[in-house]
């Protein structure tokens, strides 16, 4: 039986490519500063909170943080693109 990756199960539980459901889990993974939680473990934690839609990366990290789910020094949280001004 073929098992299905951490990827998969975001791309098709959220309904997004698959290298959009990569690219989610790499930046939940780089809001941390130093150890990096397993794919596994964040496609868990996330199952856990019933997610409707996509949450943000960010949010994500620091929910498995504030829960002891992996609890390693985070980074500070990314700028929103709509709140930053336009460089043009």
């Amino acid at each position: 039986m073929k098992k299905i990756k951490p990827f998969e199960q975001i791309a098709s539980k959220f309904q997004i490519s698959a290298e959009s459901a990569k690219y989610f889990l790499g930046r939940v993974q780089k809001s941390f500063k130093t150890e990096k939680p397993p794919h596994q473990l964040i496609v868990d934690s996330m199952d856990e909170r019933g997610f409707e839609t996509l949450p943000k990366p960010y949010h994500v990290a620091e929910m498995m943080y504030e829960s002891g789910v992996w609890a390693c020094p985070m980074n500070a949280e990314p700028p929103d693109p709509a709140d930053e001004e336009d460089a043009f």
